[in-house]
């Protein structure tokens, strides 16, 4: 496996990560994630929860990896070696926490937006992403926290939704993830590997990277999205203030992006920094570059297309592409 399909794959990944091979093709349907990684959720068990990476091709013992610290909720195991890696530590596409980006141009940058509204977060000719933020207001701040607790993602004339359900008590064993197509709920077993095809559109997939709570979906030609729901921990609650209550333990999603079909033209918080003439004016030294402009990202609805940066059905030859490659 070349070392640059490592980074690309936990680049695109905050739940998961896919093979050299998955990036150039279709996934296998029943094995979305090749054997070599292993994704540990320690919230669910102990924090020293460990595992053991066998080296099938030497005689060397078995190592044992576990979490770092850092890595709240889970952690992608590298296998042989031992080498462990937080979900959100890596560069393009990536969206995790009090919404932490990472652009095209590799530079991280935090949108915060406002709560109970929903932000074209990328939009193209024959693709648009829209995201709902929830969040807490802090008194003592001029801006809400907000997460991201929902994906409205629009090609062609079909509509995906995403989204983590409201849960009060937080459980890894159970299901938060909500996805529905077209208006119809999309169902897949509670197990890892476990995949839905659309029939409408044969190459769109759903496949589960973890029993609960993790997917990874893909269009061919045009997108792979992971999405991982996670809670805010009564820690981090604590740490950073966001005053978490019993009734709500604000589920929300950390996402990886992987685009493979966009136009020089697309735009949204995160589109436009895949642009060839994108220029980035934040100050990238900040312990938190803040990207502004929220009103012009601001969408009506998770499915609409109204923000002032829309693109989504912008004629041009390739309109179609999108669809075309999925048949």
């Amino acid at each position: 496996m070349a070392p640059a399909w490592v980074v690309a794959a936990l680049v695109g990944l905050c739940a998961a990560a896919a093979s050299v091979a998955a990036q150039q093709t279709d996934p296998p349907p029943r094995r979305p994630l090749p054997s070599n990684y292993h994704i540990m959720t320690p919230g669910r068990y102990k924090r020293d929860q460990q595992l053991a990476c066998n080296d099938d091709k030497t005689n060397k013992p078995s190592c044992s990896a576990k979490c770092n610290k850092r890595c709240p909720n889970q952690c992608i195991v590298l296998c042989p070696g031992c080498k462990t890696y937080c979900m959100c530590d890596f560069y393009p596409g990536v969206s995790c926490g009090d919404p932490r980006f990472t652009g095209g141009d590799g530079n991280n940058f935090y949108f915060h937006g406002k709560k109970d509204q929903d932000f074209c977060i990328l939009s193209d000719a024959g693709l648009h992403i829209n995201a709902h933020f929830i969040g807490k207001r802090n008194p003592s701040m001029s801006r809400d926290f907000t997460w991201i607790q929902a994906l409205g993602i629009r090609f062609a004339d079909h509509r995906l939704y995403m989204g983590a359900a409201k849960t009060a008590k937080w459980s890894n064993d159970v299901d938060r993830l909500e996805l529905a197509f077209d208006g119809a709920p999309i169902d897949i077993p509670t197990e890892i590997g476990a995949v839905w095809q659309s029939t409408a559109v044969p190459g769109l997939t759903v496949a589960r990277t973890a029993t609960t709570n993790g997917v990874r979906v893909h269009l061919k030609g045009a997108f792979d999205i992971m999405a991982n729901v996670v809670p805010i921990s009564e820690e981090d609650s604590r740490v950073h203030n966001y005053g978490v209550t019993e009734d709500d333990s604000l589920a929300h999603f950390d996402l990886g992006f992987k685009f493979l079909d966009l136009t020089d033209d697309v735009h949204g918080v995160l589109g436009h920094t895949y642009r060839s003439d994108y220029v980035n004016q934040l100050n990238v030294s900040s312990k938190m570059p803040v990207m502004g402009g929220a009103p012009k990202y601001l969408s009506s609805d998770i499915f609409a297309t109204d923000c002032a940066v829309a693109r989504f059905g912008a004629r041009r030859a390739g309109i179609s592409m999108v669809t075309a490659r999925a048949y």
